[in-house]
């Protein structure tokens, strides 16, 4: 039995102050994806940082944040959601301006690995704040706009890295962020509490299995793009992490007083949501992840102009955000979850169709297509988890939303990155096996460093550049198709889920 401790009603301009902030703190913590890895160049050069060093950096952040988010929304539920994030945006703050005190390798995993501490704190939060601050009725545009800033959170990381590392050291890509969490922290002080009154003990058991089952199955997946999917680590970790996922679904199944009530997942809208939030973080990450380095490599656009190019994408993911709850409404979840995904299959396509002469307007009209499609399914996939929970657990909620997004995002980097690095090596390999062993294995290992070989030979590395850069754009194609496949999955599922529950 629990009561709740809730916001007073709300003003207008209360409502739309308090959407404002929490917007603002899910945009700085996705933001800090992509805010690194265009760094990352500058950042290991000045640092000395070996590869796997830099793959940490990057990677480490993600983890904790997937490990983490669930116990953390937990913990919001329980003691205060706007506690918990205030005390996320301090760990964010100070964790994102220590590697200007000092910039080893080592330090900077550790000051990341705090950072996604801080940010597993701050997601949830934000979304069960929102949650909590509308009535049932006026919650749906709310948490469209949520999810569209999510949605575009990495685009502005990469225009926000773009900006500072035209004019400042790569530091500043992390004093940016901090400067701007203490403001939130400031800012925070003027949204409503919100929280339950838990009387039973919290299920600590419940929280350390879901951080290690999460963890271990993140861990297995961002390791791909390094060692591939056969490998014994890979495999071992996803595996790992489906037994202890099972193993928290079995000790939750049967606890009085649940982290997670797992039979919230045979409800079926919520069990859609799940689903359609995984696949379309799959798609837009992995989409992502091939097009930060085509805009850069292939079309030859600076880190700032990679950003800004993609502003078509915002044109139909926000007003169609606004509009997701309505349309679900009237169409009905499953049916428009189909159809939401099966555009942004269509956008991905159209994306791995880009080449190296394509023109600015094809890859306007694809980014504006895939923004479609997740517009129109994310909000009312988040809708759909949150409506079917009790609101003592908006925050656990918000949380199962929070951790399907990261780990689709880490599938989808995975994925997109193991196809996209398999299909370039073998289709460029004809083209440098005339080169001496140490220039042909930096040139197939990736577009970067075939380009850079071919710059220190002048104009006789041009077949070189053409070979490498039509290798990229045939990989692209392959790693978009394979996206696409998980969607279509997707689809399947959702269709199979909706014939079930008629039954």
């Amino acid at each position: 039995m629990t009561a709740g401790i809730a916001a007073p009603e709300l003003s207008t301009s209360r409502r739309v102050w308090t959407v404002s902030v929490m917007c603002t703190a899910v945009g700085l913590v996705i933001s800090m994806v992509t805010i690194v890895n265009t760094a990352l160049p500058t950042l290991a050069a000045d640092t000395g940082a070996s590869q796997a060093q830099q793959t940490w950096i990057v990677d480490v952040y993600t983890l904790v944040l997937a490990a983490l988010v669930l116990p953390a929304g937990a913990l919001g539920d329980r003691y205060g959601r706007r506690a918990v994030l205030v005390i996320g945006l301090l760990v964010f703050a100070v964790s994102c301006a220590a590697p200007v005190f000092a910039d080893s390798a080592t330090w900077l995993i550790t000051a990341r690995a705090l950072t996604g501490l801080g940010a597993a704190m701050i997601m949830p939060a934000t979304l069960s704040i929102i949650n909590a601050s509308f009535p049932p009725e006026r919650r749906g545009r709310a948490i469209g706009v949520w999810a569209a800033v999510a949605g575009v959170g990495g685009l502005g990381g990469l225009i926000l890295a773009g900006l500072l590392l035209q004019h400042f050291s790569w530091h500043s890509v992390f004093l940016g962020p901090a400067a701007l969490a203490v403001l939130l922290v400031f800012a925070c002080a003027t949204v409503p509490a919100s929280r339950e009154h838990h009387p039973e003990r919290f299920d600590a058991i419940g929280a350390v299995l879901s951080a290690l089952a999460i963890g271990a199955l993140v861990f297995g997946i961002l390791r791909v793009a390094d060692l591939g999917w056969t490998s014994p680590m890979v495999l071992a970790s996803i595996a790992v992490g489906v037994l202890l996922a099972g193993l928290f679904a079995w000790f939750e199944h049967r606890h009085a007083s649940p982290l997670l009530d797992v039979r919230l997942f045979a409800n079926p809208a919520l069990a859609v949501g799940s689903i359609s939030v995984t696949v379309q973080f799959t798609a837009a990450f992995g989409a992502l992840f091939g097009l930060a380095q085509y805009l850069q490599l292939v079309q030859g656009y600076s880190a700032l102009k990679s950003g800004l190019v993609l502003w078509p994408i915002a044109v139909s993911l926000f007003p169609l955000s606004l509009a997701s709850a309505h349309l679900a409404r009237r169409i009905g979840l499953r049916a428009l979850t189909c159809t939401g995904l099966a555009v942004v299959i269509a956008g991905i396509l159209l994306l791995g169709r880009l080449g190296a002469d394509s023109a600015y307007l094809e890859l306007a009209i694809a980014v504006c297509v895939l923004g479609a499609g997740v517009g129109v399914t994310a909000p009312a996939a988040t809708s759909a988890i949150l409506d079917n929970v009790p609101p003592s657990k908006y925050g656990v909620a918000s949380a199962i939303n929070d951790a399907t997004r990261e780990i689709g995002a880490a599938l989808g980097i995975a994925l997109a990155g193991s196809v996209l690095s398999s299909t370039y090596t073998s289709s460029l390999h004809p083209s440098t096996a005339a080169l001496p062993a140490p220039a042909r294995e930096i040139a197939d290992s990736s577009l970067a460093g075939a380009l850079s070989i071919a710059g220190h030979v002048g104009p006789a590395g041009r077949p070189l550049v053409t070979a490498a850069r039509t290798a990229f754009t045939d990989g692209m194609w392959l790693s978009m198709l394979a996206l696409a496949g998980i969607i279509a999955a997707g689809i399947i599922a959702t269709t199979a889920i909706g014939r079930a529950n008629r039954r």
